[in-house]
């Protein structure tokens, strides 16, 4: 249950994982083929459903997020990671409006994911696990707004791989998504941004500790591989600029340079600690099933070669939100998600933001992004008849 604001008990606490999991029975048809199901979804909420199922939003999370938006991590303690956006009285204002946030399928803090029991084999999935798209990840989270009574989402929100499950969620369910907001993202992965993914995963897959994928089963940790992996991407979601501000050339508890491989300098630092944590809170092989995810993600693909086309009709108000200095997803992408949402006449609107802070800034303060969000929540909740005492 939510620390912020009690939520209607919709389905029933979890004594493992703080929060609520849905268990879906039916089946359900993945774009690989395969018909999968029974599979968990844990989800966090926040604030109070309306009389008329009217005011909630979808909160997206990235690659490395979960469900813990506000939370406390149950692992690392750490703040819940969009604690600059969500609360009662924040951008998204938990005493305005229902907040849910789904752990993506594929995940490892709860939803079914290869780190599960394959019921027929009563071992952990592992590469047993068929591969997911982000279309699956959405379909998902359709069964778990339906289990919820929600018809329509006043919003869904997401920054990042949380901006493709917004630009899919439009795009599989137009009827059922009045605001959009994708931040940092795009309507495709670039061929940049897979061969970062690709390095991630042969690092993990190098790891000799990570057996095949078969690791839990034999109770081996590739933490080496995916510590590497978590290094090499968590340079690509800062910019030069940040990590020349925050350490430049700077020595680590020295005064000189000791002719050798430790971590002479304090980015090297940082980046073993980034990597050294990431490995106390997530699944080897869910990392390379949701960056793969990430990779076949292609919304003009899906339509035949034509953007537009997967925009056709929907009815959505958008708002696209990027960042100067992204270079993972460049303002350059959403310029061209806007182009196509123009040519089919869309309501949209795009804000470019100026930061030296990277990709990360929309999980940072930014005071740019937060009034963008007020002003296009309010006018959507304006339009969508929503009213809150003064």
């Amino acid at each position: 249950m939510s620390s912020l604001i009690a939520t209607r008990p919709l389905t029933r606490p979890e004594t493992d994982w703080p929060g609520y999991r849905l268990l879906v029975e039916e089946p359900m048809r993945l774009d690989c083929g395969v018909d999968f199901g029974p599979f968990t979804i844990a989800y966090q909420t926040y604030g109070t459903l309306n009389a008329d199922c009217s005011n909630a939003i979808l909160i997206c999370h990235a690659l490395t997020g979960d469900q813990y938006v506000a939370d406390p991590h149950p692992i690392t303690g750490n703040a819940g990671w969009w604690t600059t956006l969500v609360g009662p009285g924040g951008v998204l204002d938990a005493d305005r409006y229902f907040l849910i946030c789904a752990n993506v399928l594929g995940g490892c803090m709860g939803t079914t994911g290869p780190k599960d029991l394959d019921p027929a084999t009563g071992e952990p999935w592992a590469l047993s696990f068929p591969v997911i798209t982000v279309r699956d990840m959405v379909r998902a989270q359709k069964r778990l707004t339906e289990h919820l009574g929600i018809d329509t989402l006043f919003c869904v929100i997401g920054g990042s791989m949380g901006a493709m499950q917004v630009l899919q969620w439009v795009a599989s369910y137009p009827g059922s998504v009045f605001a959009a907001v994708p931040i940092a993202g795009s309507a495709r992965h670039s061929a940049q941004n897979i061969a970062f993914h690709e390095v991630g995963r042969q690092a993990i897959m190098a790891d000799p500790e990570w057996c095949g994928g078969r690791y839990l089963s034999l109770g081996r940790n590739p933490a080496r591989g995916l510590a590497v992996a978590r290094m090499a991407a968590h340079i690509t979601y800062l910019s030069e600029a940040a990590l020349h501000r925050k350490f430049g050339r700077n020595l680590q508890d020295r005064n000189a340079v000791t002719y050798g491989f430790d971590a002479d300098f304090q980015v090297e630092s940082y980046l073993r600690h980034q990597g050294s944590t990431f490995v106390d809170r997530f699944d080897a092989n869910s990392y390379l099933y949701i960056t793969r995810a990430m990779d076949y993600f292609d919304l003009a693909a899906e339509h035949g070669g034509s953007l537009p086309a997967a925009f056709a009709g929907a009815p959505s108000r958008f708002c696209v939100i990027s960042f100067t200095s992204d270079w993972l997803f460049p303002t350059s992408e959403s310029r061209a998600l806007v182009h196509a949402l123009n040519a089919v006449a869309a309501n949209v609107s795009f804000v470019e933001i100026e930061t030296d802070k990277g990709h990360d800034a929309f999980l940072l303060h930014e005071p740019e992004l937060f009034a963008t969000l007020r002003g296009f929540l309010a006018g959507c909740a304006e339009h969508r008849g929503l009213s809150w005492p003064a």
